[in-house]
């Protein structure tokens, strides 16, 4: 009974003076209001990242050369590659990985497009035909690469929507269309579905898909000075489904030592990653995003924080008669500190609330702004900016709580 008359008091004290607690409340609101909307942010940055790694297909394996040092400026990274087109021969084989469903080794680079004045810089993927299915990639109009562009080398590509859209006026059907490839005539024979998704490489409606074959011996300085083998930035593996991933990576990797002459007590040459590790690292990035963008709101709930304790001070000089008047009447030490504290909470809570509010409007606008980042607000956000604004609250209204209840009935009622 004794906190909801603290409460019926402190409601009335601040609807006596509203101005002052509206303002009080604002930095609060402010700063409950950014956590929220923050949080939600990153919540849908993490959820898009994982949608999009889904997104490139399921149950795959990477397959990259160990970084080592960079190059000489200018040099082409294909020589600094421990990739081999053999070793993408070699997962391929049921018998050495029998958990792995399909393999595509693919070399990744930027490439020049030229249609008539129209210019455009691309990622290009130079891979094997199954290299679309393997990433979900599908052919809206046209066809895919297939084994016999692959066998001879044809000059062929499958362009995505952007990448099409941004080469091609709109009274240009791109199909059968010549396109220059690095000053190199190609014969565009599909066009990619929109996939709305970024991964690996960058946006997957931005691409232009070739014939490995014909990318090492047209395009790219593609074998090795030393062995003179053709060289790959990657190997992509799709295991057979989820459970298989951890017998491909074990399988994988004992057939590239092997291959590599790797001695026993030696490290990989190579590196062996999967969707999940890509998640994680990018959850990680925007974990501490959020956490940084998050402690920089929560400076606004500091200064709402001091703007309570500064009105709470001011609060109880005007109120001193009164305090006195309760405690000579025998109101005790803890009546008095009670409702003061009391009254600081309600003051954050009621910052809170409207932080929340507004926090979610915030979620909903960037919500709008941009539909693929999903900002719901959750339980989880809420709790926490409910549960710290009234922490601040509490904390900021001791020390004004605790100088009303330790102020003398006799010298509280001669206060003017």
């Amino acid at each position: 009974m004794k906190l909801i008359e603290n409460i019926r008091i402190a409601l009335r004290g601040l609807s006596s003076n509203k101005l002052r607690a509206a303002l009080t409340m604002l930095g609060i609101l402010i700063g409950v209001a950014a956590v929220i909307t923050l949080l939600s942010l990153g919540d849908g940055v993490t959820r898009f990242v994982a949608d999009q790694f889904s997104g490139l297909g399921t149950n795959l394996v990477f397959i990259l050369p160990e970084q080592g040092e960079p190059g000489p400026p200018g040099s082409d990274p294909l020589t600094e590659s421990s990739m081999t087109l053999r070793d993408a021969e070699l997962l391929s084989d049921v018998n050495l990985v029998p958990q792995a469903e399909a393999v595509a080794p693919v070399i990744f680079r930027q490439i020049e497009l030229q249609y008539g004045g129209n210019l455009h810089s691309v990622l290009g993927r130079a891979s094997t035909p199954n290299y679309a299915a393997i990433n979900n990639l599908e052919i809206a109009r046209g066809r895919a690469i297939d084994e016999a562009d692959y066998n001879v080398r044809s000059r062929v590509i499958v362009l995505g929507p952007e990448t099409a859209q941004a080469l091609f006026p709109d009274d240009i059907d791109p199909l059968d269309q010549d396109v220059r490839v690095n000053g190199i005539n190609f014969r565009v024979i599909g066009l990619l579905t929109e996939k709305g998704a970024a991964g690996i490489g960058g946006s997957q409606d931005d691409i232009a898909l070739i014939p490995l074959t014909t990318a090492q011996e047209r395009l790219f300085d593609a074998r090795s000075s030393t062995s003179g083998e053709f060289l790959v930035d990657a190997v992509l593996i799709q295991a057979a489904d989820d459970a298989a991933i951890d017998g491909v990576i074990i399988d994988a990797s004992e057939v590239l030592r092997q291959s590599h002459n790797v001695a026993f007590r030696d490290d990989d040459d190579f590196q062996i990653l999967t969707q999940g590790d890509f998640i994680q690292a990018f959850g990680a990035v925007t974990g501490v995003l959020t956490l940084f963008l998050g402690a920089i709101a929560g400076i606004s709930l500091l200064v709402g924080g001091i703007g309570i304790m500064n009105i709470m001070l001011v609060s109880v000089t005007e109120r001193t008669r009164e305090i006195g008047l309760r405690k000579a009447v025998g109101a005790r030490r803890r009546d008095i500190l009670g409702q003061f504290l009391t009254e600081a909470v309600v003051l954050a809570l009621l910052g809170g609330v409207l932080g929340i509010i507004i926090g979610s409007l915030g979620a909903l606008a960037i919500n709008l702004a941009v539909p693929q980042l999903d900002t719901t607000v959750t339980l989880n956000s809420v709790a926490l900016a409910v549960g710290f604004s009234a922490a601040v609250g509490l904390f900021f209204g001791i020390y004004p709580a605790s100088r009303a209840a330790g102020l003398h009935p006799i010298e509280a009622l001669r206060f003017e």
